[in-house]
């Protein structure tokens, strides 16, 4: 304690003395170091939004960048929409632009916006606030990976103004056709493509590394694992299967853009056109099909958990009860996510894969279901008899209800190997 402190302290008690009251003495609190809190709190805009580490701003960052590129997205939509309702008042959209905006719209929606809003502007947002974190525990690494974010938006971009366009592969980005001669976006559309898909990855592991550890090891004393709220739950599930998940996608991205540019044949088989033998040899599509559904089946609940969470939240709020079985309902979360990486191969029955492999990827779609339903019988639950307060977030919860139930029916008829298989 310096001495012009202490003597700050005697100087506040001689003066209440005199006064004929004695107040305690006034202690205070020490300033923040000064990079800490150049840290903390910014000043200017480059440190505000640009440098800044502070995770709330992060996610809002992550928010409007992600709204940014799912607005591109929703043109996209509008465009192929019109060409498909109107198709002889509306001649902008040719058959390649037609295949390039329904693989640009679809990656950009599921990739860029549902996956980026909901683990990187939910997550940077509510898990500090919701679990009594100050702020994440690697904040540094944290506005590194929404500059890496950021760089994979700006790529995608880019490949609509390069020669031949973006890719037109679909979305899935099947080899061979993708970069095949002759399909739209195969000279640098598809490259530019993947290059962004794995900037993507390699951003998202770092932030996705802050999630976890911030919920396991930064949270606020008393706050439990089973006192987190549902919304935690969904984002921090949701997070373990992408760091689990979005290594099959980057190595699958690594290994055909290798492919594309020095005539690898990790995904190429032996292949002859106009009866000329191209330059590939020996390579596996389906392999890209296994690495790209192992990847791509977890990102539905990837996007869904979270959403999950937030739901489960806004009912209980809104419903003034408490959610109906909380601990089920984070198991439920928890074993959804565990089964989601045994259930890929319900998207490729027709790709020549053994009867028996059906047969256990149709018995684990169906299992599935079940946690799925827990979900949803204990929001009915908590809703019944409720003091239900029909506020705009409530009513889109309520219409999320119904239209997860909706599509959730078609999974028990379509994971079935012999309704699904005449129907493909």
């Amino acid at each position: 304690m310096s001495e012009e402190y202490t003597n700050n302290k005697i100087e506040t008690k001689a003066a209440d003395s005199s006064s004929g009251s004695y107040a305690p003495p006034i202690e205070k609190v020490p300033a923040k170091e000064a990079p800490e809190q150049e840290l903390y709190h910014a000043k200017s805009f480059w440190t505000k939004w640009v440098f800044c580490q502070d995770a709330k701003v992060i996610g809002v960052q992550y928010a409007l960048t992600a709204t940014a590129i799912g607005l591109i997205g929703l043109v996209l939509s509008w465009g192929m929409r019109l060409q498909l309702g109107f198709p002889e008042t509306f001649s902008f959209l040719g058959p390649a632009t037609y295949y390039q905006s329904v693989t640009m719209h679809g990656m950009i929606m599921v990739i860029y916006l549902l996956t980026a809003l909901f683990l990187g502007g939910f997550g940077n947002y509510l898990i500090p606030l919701m679990v009594g974190a100050r702020d994440m525990v690697f904040p540094y690494v944290n506005m590194v990976s929404y500059w890496m974010f950021l760089i994979a938006v700006l790529v995608l971009i880019a490949s609509f103004f390069v020669p031949g366009g973006p890719t037109g592969a679909g979305w899935t980005l099947y080899p061979p056709q993708a970069i095949l001669p002759g399909t739209p976006g195969s000279e640098m559309g598809i490259v530019l493509m993947l290059i962004s898909l794995s900037l993507f990855v390699i951003g998202f592991t770092m932030g996705g590394l802050n999630y976890v550890i911030t919920v396991l090891q930064a949270r606020t004393r008393g706050m439990t694992l089973m006192r987190m709220p549902l919304t935690v739950w969904g984002i921090f599930t949701a997070t373990v299967l992408a760091l689990l998940a979005f290594p099959a996608l980057l190595v699958a991205c690594i290994m055909m853009t290798l492919d594309n540019l020095i005539g690898t044949s990790f995904f190429m088989p032996e292949i002859f056109t106009m009866g000329e033998k191209l330059k590939y040899g020996g390579g596996s599509p389906i392999l890209f099909q296994h690495l790209f559904w192992f990847f791509g089946h977890p990102e539905v609940y990837i996007v869904a958990l979270p959403a999950f969470g937030i739901v489960s939240d806004l009912i209980s709020v809104h419903a003034r009860k408490n959610i109906f079985g909380y601990r089920m309902m984070v198991w439920a979360i928890v074993i959804i996510g565990a089964l989601s990486f045994i259930v890929w191969a319900h998207h490729m029955y027709v790709s020549g894969m053994n009867p028996w492999f059906g047969f256990f990827f149709a018995t684990t779609t169906l299992i599935i279901a079940v946690p799925t339903a827990i979900k949803v019988y204990n929001w009915v639950l908590t809703l019944w008899r409720g003091n239900i307060h029909l506020t705009i977030p409530m009513l889109f919860a309520l219409g999320f209800i119904v239209t997860f139930v909706n599509g959730g029916i078609t999974g028990l008829f379509l994971g079935n190997v012999i309704v699904d298989v005449p129907l493909s």
